[in-house]
C-alpha cells in the first residue's frame, strides 16, 4: 500500500527540486481509479505525477481537465528535470513513457488481476498499471 504522507512529501520535494510547485493532490479513495495524482505547475505547463495505490509505481502524465471523471487512457509525458529527480526517490519506482506505451506482458506484472486483463484488455503497460478498472 502506498503511504500517502510519503507520496505527498516526495511530490513537494521533487516539484521544488525541479523548479515547480504542487498545486493540487487528487487522492483516490473510491473503487477507482487505482492511482493518486499530484498536479505540479511549472512556468509553462502542468503535469501530473501519478502513483499506483498499492505498489508505489510512478509516472508523469498529462493532467486531466475533469479530474477522476475522465476514464480514458492516460497520456504519459516526458518531463526531464522532474523525471531525473523522481528516478532517485527511494521507495517508489518511476516508469518512463516508453515503458508505459510498450507492450503489456501479463507474466511480468502478476499484481494485475487475470480477470481484469481478460475483461479490460489493456492495450499497453500504462493502461494495465494506471486505470479505472472496477
Amino acid at each position: 500500500m502506498t503511504d500517502l504522507s510519503e507520496f505527498r512529501r516526495v511530490c513537494h520535494a521533487v516539484a521544488l527540486s525541479s523548479g515547480g510547485r504542487v498545486v493540487e493532490f487528487r487522492i483516490a479513495d473510491g473503487v477507482t481509479p487505482n492511482f493518486h495524482q499530484a498536479i505540479i505547475a511549472y512556468r509553462d505547463r502542468l503535469v501530473a505525477v501519478v502513483c499506483t495505490r498499492h505498489s508505489g509505481l510512478m509516472a508523469v502524465a498529462e493532467t486531466r481537465a475533469v479530474g477522476f471523471a475522465d476514464v480514458s487512457p492516460m497520456t504519459f509525458v516526458e518531463a526531464p528535470r522532474l523525471m531525473a529527480v523522481l528516478a532517485d526517490v527511494s521507495g517508489f519506482r518511476l516508469l518512463t513513457p516508453a515503458e508505459l506505451n510498450g507492450r503489456f506482458v501479463a507474466e511480468d506484472w502478476p499484481e494485475v488481476l487475470a480477470h481484469d486483463i481478460k475483461y479490460w484488455r489493456p492495450a499497453n503497460l500504462g493502461e494495465a498499471l494506471f486505470n479505472h478498472f472496477d
